[in-house]
Parts: C-alpha cells; sequence; structure tokens
C-alpha cells in the first residue's frame, strides 16, 4: 500500500522553496492543484501528458497509492488560482474548478465540454458524497452532467447485450460471465479510468454518470482528451500497460472440453486431429486432474507420464494448456502449510471454506506475496518443471460463495475494498514465476481480469455461458468492449459452455459459433456437452464429445473449412497482434473504432472490424435466410465470398447460408472465404 503524501509542497524558488501560494480555499503548489473546504481536500495533479489525475477524502489523506497504473512522465502544469476560481492545464485537457463548491469541469484544447460534475441546489457538494465506514474508509460517489446524445463503451465484459452502454448501471465485481475494467470511452472524446478496486457501480443514465465504491479510503480517477477512439485506447495502453507479443502458436484452433479424464484420453484426441490433417495449435487439460484440489499435480494413476505427454505434443507443434484453480480442498496435502501461514482468504466471520465444488474449498489470497511465492513453488515443481508453458486460471473472480464482500479479508484490505484485484494477481502469480524462470512467450487463460490484467500476458474469456443465439448475441457485443477497455486478448467457449451433440438446434448455434470464432482473438472450443458420463473411481464425470467430429457430417464439413479459413487468416492476425502490442489497438473493434466520422456505425452492433481490412458480420439468429449489413462510408467494400464490391454508406439485405459467415474486405485486401 502507498504511504502517505505529506501536504509540505514548496514551490520552488531561486533561494529553495518557499510558501505554497493560497487563495481562497486553493493552494498553488508546484505542480499541483488543491482544494479544501467543508471537510473534504482533494488535489488535481498531472499523470503523465495530457492527463489529470483526480483524488479526494475527507479523512484528509490522500495517498501514492496507484494500484495498477503505471509510473508516467514528468509533465508540468499550468495553475492559476484566484479567490472565485482555478483552472489547471496539462496540454490538451483544462480543468476549471469553482472555489465555493470545488465543481470541476474538463474541457478539451478547443474549450469544449468532457464532463462537468453535477450539481444539485440544496446539496452544496452533490457531485462528490462520502459516508463514513469507520476510521479513514468511506462509501463514495462521484457525479458528473449527463449528455444524453453521447455514446459510451468499454468498462469490461458485461453480458447484457449492449456494446453502447449509455443508459446501463454496471456492478463494479468480479463474476463469472462478468469482468470489471473500469475505464470508460466516450464518443465526445474522452477517457476516464476509476482507479479503484473497491466493489461498487458505474451509473450510465440518461441523466447523470456516476462511478460509486462501497468502502475505499479516497476518490481515484484519471480524464484525458482523444480525438478518435484509437487515440483514446491507445492512450490508456500508455497508462496500464499492453499486451506482450502474442506467441505465433496462440493464433491457432484450440482444442477443449470438460474434460479430458485422461493422458490416454487427451493424447487420443491429438492424435486424431493429426491423423485427420485437421488444424490443433492447443489442447487443453481442464480440471480434476488432480488427486484433490489444492495438490496442484498431475492424478499418477491417470496421468502416468505428463513430461512424455508434453514432449510428443511438441514433436506434433500442439502446446499443452493445463487449469490450475487457486482452491484448496481441506485434505488438500498444501491445506496444513496455507492455513497456517494465512496464506488463504481469510473470513471476517465464520470459516473459511467459501465454495462447494465436489469438495469444500477455500482460496490461496493471492494478494500475499508470500502466498504467491508458494504457490508457484508448487505449480514450478508439478508442472513447469514437467515441460508445461502454459496455465489455464479458472475460479479467477473469485467464485465466492455465498458472496458476501464485507466477510473476506485479503492481505490487502477487506473484501469490499479490493475484491476487484484478485484476478490480476491470480495472474501475477503466474506470470512472474514464468518470466523468472526465463520465459519470454507467455499467454495464459484467465476467467476474469482488472486494470492492467494485459501487460500480464493474459488470455481472458467469457465464462460459463450457454449455448444459444441469444447468449452468442450477447458475446459479440461484450468482446468489443473488453477489447475497448484495453484486453485485445479474448475467446469464448465456442458452442458456449453448455450444449447437447444430440441437438439439432445446437448445431445450428455451434456451427455460427465456430464461424464467428473463427474471426476473434483467439479460436478456441470448449464445453461441458450432454450427454454426460460418469468415470468410475473418479470425483467427477466428463461431457460428450466436443471435437469437430462429433457433432456429424454436415457440421464436420463446414468447421473443417472454417478450420483451414482460419490457418490462412493467421499471418493477418499475427501482423494486428503486433500492432496490439505495440499501440494497445485491439485486432477486434467496433465499426466506430475505425469509422468514427460515420455517426451510422454508433448504431451498429452485430458487426465488427477484425483488423483495419476485415469487417465481419456474424449470423446470430436461427434459421437465418438475410441479415441486414451496414457498409461504413469513405471505403470500397468487397465480399469475400463473392467478390461482388460495394460503394460504403449503404445497407444490405445480405443473403445468407449455413455454410457461410458474411464477410467483407477494403483497402484491396485480397482474402476469400
Amino acid at each position: 500500500m502507498g504511504g502517505l503524501v505529506l501536504m509540505t509542497t514548496m514551490l520552488a524558488t531561486s533561494n529553495g522553496y518557499a510558501e505554497p501560494e493560497k487563495a481562497g480555499p486553493f493552494t498553488r503548489f508546484e505542480n499541483r492543484l488543491q482544494w479544501q473546504s467543508q471537510g473534504e481536500l482533494f488535489w488535481i495533479d498531472a499523470f503523465g501528458p495530457d492527463a489529470l489525475r483526480f483524488r479526494s477524502s475527507k479523512s484528509l489523506r490522500i495517498t501514492d497509492q496507484d494500484w495498477n497504473l503505471l509510473p508516467q512522465p514528468e509533465s508540468k502544469l499550468e495553475i492559476s488560482i484566484g479567490p472565485r476560481a482555478a483552472t489547471v492545464k496539462n496540454g490538451k485537457i483544462t480543468a476549471e474548478v469553482q472555489a465555493r463548491r470545488g465543481r470541476i469541469t474538463y474541457r478539451n484544447e478547443k474549450g469544449e465540454v468532457l464532463l462537468r460534475e453535477a450539481i444539485h441546489a440544496h446539496h452544496p457538494q452533490f457531485a462528490r458524497q462520502f459516508k463514513t465506514r469507520g476510521s479513514d474508509h468511506f462509501e463514495m460517489k462521484v457525479t458528473f452532467d449527463a449528455d444524453k446524445d453521447e455514446h459510451l463503451y468499454g468498462m469490461g465484459q458485461y453480458p447484457n447485450d449492449c456494446l453502447d452502454l449509455k443508459g446501463t448501471v454496471l456492478e463494479l465485481a468480479q463474476k463469472n460471465t462478468q469482468i470489471s475494467i473500469p475505464f470508460l470511452l466516450s464518443s465526445k472524446g474522452y477517457g476516464f479510468i476509476w482507479n479503484n478496486p473497491a466493489v461498487g457501480r458505474a451509473e450510465l443514465s440518461m441523466t447523470h454518470t456516476s462511478f460509486y465504491a462501497e468502502y475505499a479510503k479516497q476518490m481515484d480517477y484519471v480524464i484525458f482528451p482523444g480525438d478518435t477512439p484509437a487515440d483514446l485506447v491507445s492512450h490508456y495502453a500508455d497508462l496500464t500497460g499492453k499486451a506482450p507479443k502474442m506467441p505465433k502458436y496462440a493464433t491457432g484452433f484450440w482444442q477443449s472440453k470438460l474434460r479430458y479424464y485422461s493422458q490416454e484420453d487427451l493424447m487420443s484426441v491429438a492424435r486424431e486431429y493429426k491423423k485427420r490433417n485437421l488444424p490443433i495449435s492447443v489442447i487443453v487439460c481442464d480440471f480434476y486432474h488432480w488427486p484433490v484440489t489444492g495438490d496442484w499435480k498431475f492424478n499418477a494413476e491417470l496421468w502416468p507420464d505428463p513430461k512424455g505427454m508434453i514432449e510428443e505434443l511438441k514433436a506434433m507443434e500442439i502446446e499443452l494448456l493445463v487449469s490450475v484453480w487457486p482452491t484448496l480442498a481441506a485434505d488438500s496435502e498444501n491445506y496444513k502449510e496455507f492455513i497456517d501461514n494465512n496464506w488463504t482468504i481469510r473470513p471476517e466471520l465464520g470459516n473459511n471454506l467459501f465454495l462447494k465444488v465436489n469438495d469444500d474449498l477455500t482460496f490461496v489470497d493471492v494478494m500475499h506475496p508470500e502466498a504467491r511465492q508458494a504457490l508457484w513453488s508448487k505449480l514450478q515443481k508439478n508442472y513447469y518443471d514437467l515441460g508445461v508453458r502454459m496455465f489455464w486460471m479458472d475460479e479467477a473472480e473469485p467464485e465466492i460463495e455465498p458472496l458476501e464482500y464485507d466477510n473476506i479479508r485479503y492481505y490487502l484490505g477487506n473484501g469490499r475494498e479490493v475484491s476487484c484485484l484478485y484476478p490480476y494477481y491470480f495472474a501475477k502469480t503466474i506470470h512472474d514465476g514464468q518470466v523468472a524462470n526465463g520465459q519470454t512467450e507467455i499467454i495464459n487463460l484467465i476467467r476474469s481480469g482488472w486494470i492492467g490484467s494485459q501487460r500480464l500476458g493474459t488470455l481472458l474469456w467469457s465464462g460459463d455461458i450457454s449455448g444459444d443465439f441469444e447468449t452468442l448475441r450477447k458475446q459479440v457485443k461484450a468482446g468489443l468492449n473488453i477489447g475497448l477497455a484495453g484486453i485485445p486478448w479474448w475467446n469464448t467457449d465456442i458452442g458456449g459452455f453448455y450444449g447437447d451433440t444430440e441437438s439439432e438446434a445446437y448445431k445450428e448455434v455451434l456451427i455460427r459459433w465456430f464461424q464467428y470464432g473463427t474471426f476473434c482473438p483467439v479460436m478456441r472450443m470448449h464445453g461441458v456437452n450432454r450427454p454426460q458420463r460418469k468415470i468410475p473411481g473418479q470425483i467427477t464425470g466428463t461431457g460428450a464429445s466436443n471435437e469437430v467430429w462429433g457433432f456429424g457430417e454436415k457440421p464436420l464439413e463446414i468447421m473443417t473449412h472454417y478450420l483451414q479459413v482460419r490457418e490462412r487468416l493467421r499471418p493477418y492476425i499475427q501482423r494486428h497482434m503486433d500492432v496490439a502490442s505495440e499501440t494497445g489497438i485491439p485486432v477486434m473493434r467496433p465499426l466506430f473504432f475505425d469509422f468514427p466520422n460515420d455517426e451510422a456505425c454508433h448504431a451498429i452492433e452485430d458487426q465488427y472490424m477484425f483488423g483495419p481490412d476485415v469487417m465481419v458480420a456474424p449470423v446470430l439468429e436461427a434459421g437465418a435466410e438475410t441479415r441486414s449489413i451496414y457498409l461504413p462510408l469513405g471505403a470500397v467494400w468487397k465480399d469475400a465470398l463473392t467478390g461482388q464490391e460495394y460503394k460504403g454508406g449503404q445497407t444490405l439485405d445480405y443473403e445468407v447460408a449455413l455454410e457461410n459467415i458474411p464477410l467483407f474486405t477494403r483497402n484491396a485486401f485480397d482474402f476469400e472465404l
């Protein structure tokens, strides 16, 4: 945790230091504006070029806790103060502050209002509200005026069927299928980072924009302007980090199911892909390959030679991804060591068994540095030293039942204050261990994330979702928003987590999902399909076939074709993944990202760009024979199926067949379906 910042900064002069300049409630320091009145203190600082950081508290103490923000180069503020108002300018952004209420208005370099704190005639500090929650912790909320024509995006992954988040209320908490990454991108040309890992909410209504925290020491946010969505996303990446370069194998096809229950079961699938000459880059070993949850090792009875297995897979040019949970059962060989050293999440009340999945489980406190080291030492000995280089971090929210945040004690604080950080530190546990061992190509699958997760080589996925068209439609929008929130590596369970191999209706969903998955950052098949079966002597069973040949001849024919499409597309994906690692710009993004001057693109939520040259229009309805497709202005579009060219700025009533996904290219990009 950051230490307290002393409020004794002086203005530098030729004679050394002088007293800060004061006027009314304002104090002008060398590179900071301070306002204090009516029991509140706030600071406005530069946070690198063209960005301002606001911090406030009623404890009258402000800390230098940056959480996951990266250190920024110094930027000189232009500050002027008077008895009635003050201004703070950092390059392209200016804050105007009223003396009486401390009301703040943020403007861009053209003088246009980006955000303005809300005001209420009978509540002098309506915009910033604090309620004490004991000692120096508060329940807090900041509220801004709303623009009804504004479009809002980002914020992570929410399965709410909304690309434009205007009019929504978002819970700021991590849950299975919900990933909170509080970066808001506005069509008015600003980015806003709510720099607070506390449980809370964002209210993006027609009447106001608010951010709320249940339990925190200070209000903390960063705001910056940008002329285009690309400017904003790139600036956010400069503040929070960029994904590393994606390994080349990761752009291929990943095969997974719940679950391959033995070494022979998994290897038989890998060998069958090679026998059929079907592309495959990664195969996945899911949960309960271990003897007891928390042993963090292969069950030797069913996985007798994991080192030899990994070597055989590598000879076939297949990487192994292994699931690890941050959980311990009471009869695990590691339980006593972790409990005795306080390396698990601790309850404020009651017992420490927070989750029931076959066993009663507790969670490793990955916010504790010693717990991270201890967990990695087990993973290194039992996986890494055998050749495992990819980890699947499941249960990363963590998934606690019942979810009572105030009953959770982490090393960094109470659950209400820091819970959103858990997936970041789980990822950091494994990433730092891999780096310490000299591994340079890192990609690990994880079910949740927060600000900065992208720089740890994390691939997020959308959790345990249903296999139906309604859910597929939601995934398209959720994936676009998480890309705008700084996470370029994202995927879904193709076909959804829950499927049925015997259902013709499900097979249609699967085919459409497989086509969509071909044009996602990572293409990964996964699920627990019906009918399921028990495995004698094992605590949990296995789903039906989830391989491309397990659904009948017609689905196999179509999916085989799209495996080949993905293979041909891989150099293009790799090229634009490299761009993502250099700039933060995601490969998969909404139409308005590439066409910010075409207002119609803000209304299109079921098409997207895959890199700058490919536009994808997935089929998202059962039995569809046509679908509406908008071609953005400013380009000539080529149908990748027929070769026909169209001028942008028109809407097509496009005929679709089960065999194909509508795909259009531009910029003379030559690609055929």
